[in-house]
């Protein structure tokens, strides 16, 4: 059985494939993660164990071709490995998603059969990527870059700085995207692939977060950072369409994390309200706290439609970025009231680290935030929809 688009509508029910890898990674959360959660949180720190258990379990390259070591999935498998994960952590998740909707995304559209080759094999069994835009001066105005490359034959030298890197502290390799004239605007952007072990290249502070605490977030350096001139990604100039186009898939992935996050908000919540008495009965016997689980649960299907038919629709080859946007955008804020209102029915409990809630709570935030803040999103959806 195979996905169809139907007029554009989205197909929620799984696959028997589908649903099989789904358990399968939820199976692998479960045991793998959720003894973990709390002591990654606490200490800031993805365990190095769990980091080869990805890999062993193949999320790493969900979509890589088998030829290159990778599953050969489909992208909305991605999306649900990566909803999966963020039931149970969505800083593990964060790492997953990266790695395969940025950095592998990015290398199988714009890599050459030399760089993949050269890549892929590496990047499904035992490196993380990272996907370097982000500057002090360039967040929502992606394109006001100031990291600079200079064309020097053989290689290019780049100098700069990166803020705000995902998976900066256990990456082995960068995406790194430099101007080569800030007088072009973004026609002067243009992508790298960049080695930890690059002479000039460090990696920086690591930030001390809200949340997703076992995802690393770091500064890049870059002194005279030489990369070989077979280490460009896509054509000179040309970064501003690998930034853009890749952004566009990793934002269904985001909006994946979210819908996970909020999933596993309500499942703690449901499994709480039925236990927890009061006034000699369960809080789930209140009609008001029934009516507060309906809409959690309403909030998280609506969501789940936004991020599917978009994925679907990035895998059927048809236009995606509209309803990207709207998956983001939707999905982050349902994180974000599905996760406090977890909190409200946990009472003092959720107020306490003692309980799970509260760190799905400061998980939420980030959702609003990175790959395109929710005004990022609705500049996107209003050009899409408002008449020229």
């Amino acid at each position: 059985m195979s996905p169809t688009i139907d007029e554009g509508r989205p197909l929620t029910v799984l696959t028997e494939e589908e649903q099989m890898f789904f358990d399968m990674v939820k199976d692998f959360a479960d045991n793998e993660i959720r003894p973990l959660v709390s002591k990654m949180d606490e200490e800031s720190h993805l365990d190095r164990a769990l980091l080869s258990k990805l890999f062993e379990a193949g999320l790493m390259g969900i979509d890589v071709p088998e030829k290159f070591g990778g599953s050969d999935g489909t992208f909305f498998m991605s999306i649900l490995a990566i909803e999966a994960l963020s039931q149970v952590d969505p800083g593990v998740a964060v790492l997953v998603d990266v790695q395969n909707t940025l950095v592998n995304n990015a290398i199988r559209r714009w890599g050459t059969e030399e760089q993949q080759a050269k890549y892929f094999p590496r990047l499904t069994s035992e490196i993380v990527g990272a996907y370097a835009l982000s500057e002090a001066g360039s967040g929502s105005d992606a394109f006001a870059l100031r990291c600079k490359a200079e064309d020097k034959g053989d290689h290019f030298l780049l100098n700069g700085q990166k803020l705000w890197i995902t998976n900066a502290g256990e990456a082995d390799l960068f995406i790194i995207f430099a101007t080569m004239d800030m007088n072009l605007g973004y026609k002067g952007i243009t992508a790298f692939l960049v080695e930890r072990g690059f002479e000039g290249f460090s990696v920086g502070k690591k930030e001390d977060k809200l949340g997703i605490r076992a995802s690393s977030t770091c500064e890049l350096v870059m002194e005279n950072c030489r990369v070989p001139r077979e280490n460009l990604l896509g054509e000179v100039g040309k970064g501003y369409k690998v930034a853009i186009e890749t952004l566009n898939e990793g934002r269904i992935g985001i909006g994946s994390q979210m819908l996970g996050l909020a999933e596993g908000a309500l499942g703690y919540t449901l499994a709480y309200t039925a236990e927890r008495k009061q006034f000699n009965q369960a809080l789930n016997a209140f009609q008001g706290v029934q009516f507060e689980l309906a809409r959690m649960h309403t909030d998280i299907e609506s969501a789940r439609l936004h991020v599917y038919n978009a994925a679907r629709l990035k895998d059927a080859g048809l236009s995606f970025v509209l309803e990207a946007a709207v998956a983001k955008l939707v999905a982050s804020e349902v994180a974000e009231r599905v996760a406090s209102e977890a909190v409200n029915l946990y009472g003092g409990y959720g107020f306490t680290r003692e309980y799970p809630v509260e760190k799905f709570y400061r998980d939420s935030k980030i959702g609003q935030i990175y790959e395109g803040t929710s005004n990022m999103q609705l500049q996107t959806i209003a050009k899409a929809i408002i008449p020229k």
